[in-house]
């Protein structure tokens, strides 16, 4: 039963670790330490998104409102602040951007964003977003070392520059220096992984809440039942 356990432990590990390499097309990931509960690095991921993400990308299973309870703000900041594409708070994130009118400019739909974490992982995302580079043989004049050929442009090249790509080495280097730091162009994408992790599973933002509670009820259940089973059980024992 040992070996038998072991085994399948063993191809468990293989087969996430295969599907992993397949995610990043070899490619190494960088990790990204996520943190829902700070609802300051959810707010300044969901301005990123909404300002350089949802012109051509939407999040239909998300909804302004919901987003609005969850990340900490109001109804109207979200209206003032992050809504461009519509004027009502219940709609979901789409963008008006037609489907056909994409595929016709960029050669492909852009896909919706509202399960990409669940769906590439967050260390998946946070390396694509660090890793355009330029390539005059693309029409958007850049290409991405996690995707290759990617039809979608760098659109945040003002905040990291451009950088340039070391075919033997596979090193990325700053051609153009962006408006950011790389520190702070790190955490700007750190955040906009963490919001895109939000989407994903909005709902384990209370999940994560209501855990405390449940290991505070066990624990106080634990104090009873005990006591309990000891004075039931101790003719036996």
């Amino acid at each position: 039963m040992r070996t038998l356990i072991s085994a399948l432990f063993i191809g468990l590990m293989s087969l996430t670790s295969i599907q992993a390499m397949a995610a990043s097309g070899g490619v190494h990931l960088d990790p990204v330490e996520l943190d829902l509960s700070d609802k300051a690095s959810l707010q300044r991921g969901a301005k990123t998104f909404v300002n350089y993400c949802l012109s051509c990308h939407q999040a239909s299973f998300m909804r302004y409102n919901r987003m609005a309870k969850d990340i900490g703000l109001t109804d109207a900041q979200v209206k003032e602040n992050l809504m461009f594409a519509s004027d009502k708070i219940g709609d979901t994130m789409t963008v008006a951007m037609r489907a056909e009118d994409a595929k016709k400019w960029f050669g492909v739909t852009p896909p919706d964003l509202s399960v990409i974490s669940r769906a590439r992982g967050t260390a998946w995302l946070n390396t694509y977003m660090r890793s355009f580079y330029l390539d005059d043989e693309k029409t958007t004049g850049t290409n991405n070392t996690v995707f290759k050929d990617v039809g979608m442009p760098h659109v945040l090249w003002q905040q990291q520059g451009y950088l340039s790509h070391d075919e033997e080495t596979g090193h990325l280097e700053h051609a153009t220096e962006g408006e950011l730091s790389n520190y702070d162009y790190n955490v700007m994408i750190a955040d906009l992984v963490n919001f895109l992790a939000y989407v994903g599973e909005p709902s384990k933002i209370q999940r994560l809440e209501l855990a405390k509670w449940v290991l505070l009820y066990l624990f106080l259940l634990f104090l009873v039942v005990y006591p309990m089973k000891k004075a039931f059980w101790k003719d036996i024992h």
